[in-house]
């Protein structure tokens, strides 16, 4: 990975853990916890492809294995965030913009899913049975519906930044108003860039409205004289 990707990815993801160990995790909200870290992981992934998706998610993963209180097996987490944030970055399009947000939604939604289908089977196989006792299909849903509440305000931004860092033409001219970044479709769809056209057409069609009543106020004075 570049260095400007490690320098940002790093306090990206210490801030993300710290804030969901410290405060997500203490909610005691029904079911599972939100997955911040994981939100993070694809923010950059859809930018950086599926080679550094599934980088940032292995380290991510490794942070979180040994960060208290973590209470399971060091490097079961890290697999779960490199498988997962190497197939978020296979979605990464060639041309750098999603058209819409369908996209990126499905894969928070597949993210949350899987990624906690796979933390249960890894765990079914070192022997940790939590999942089933909890109960897999309610941490399922709850995870998918968490992490899909908290993403419009996590993953838009990560993915800036990410693009912002990358020196990326896209993310420069889409501040200015001339293209639109990745990531601002999320909230949008779209819509800015369809409403900036028309007000430029209409703007236009008025320019040409007043050159040709400028032309017939000229002429009728010549006949006036």
């Amino acid at each position: 990975m570049r260095v400007n990707r490690i320098l940002l990815s790093v306090p990206l993801v210490v801030v993300a853990l710290v804030i969901q160990v410290s405060v997500l995790a203490r909610l005691h909200l029904p079911g599972a916890v939100p997955d911040l870290l994981l939100l993070t992981v694809l923010g950059l992934a859809m930018v950086y492809g599926h080679v550094g998706g599934a980088l940032v998610g292995f380290a991510a993963g490794l942070l979180a294995d040994v960060a208290p209180p973590a209470d399971h097996a060091a490097g079961r987490y890290a697999l779960v965030l490199c498988v997962t944030g190497y197939f978020a970055g296979l979605i990464k399009p060639e041309s750098g913009k999603l058209r819409s947000v369908t996209g990126p939604m499905a894969v928070v939604v597949a993210a949350a899913i899987g990624s906690t289908l796979l933390y249960a089977g890894v765990g079914a196989l070192v022997g940790d049975t939590a999942a089933r006792h909890v109960g897999l299909p309610g941490l399922l849903v709850s995870a998918a519906l968490y992490d899909l509440l908290l993403a419009p305000f996590v993953v838009p931004g990560v993915m800036w930044l990410a693009r912002r860092c990358d020196n990326d033409p896209l993310a420069e001219t889409g501040a200015t108003g001339k293209a639109a970044d990745i990531s601002s479709g999320w909230l949008s769809s779209g819509t800015g860039l369809h409403i900036g056209s028309q007000r430029g057409a209409l703007g236009a069609l008025k320019a040409k409205a007043r050159t040709r009543s400028a032309r017939v106020g000229r002429i009728k004075g010549v006949k006036r004289l």
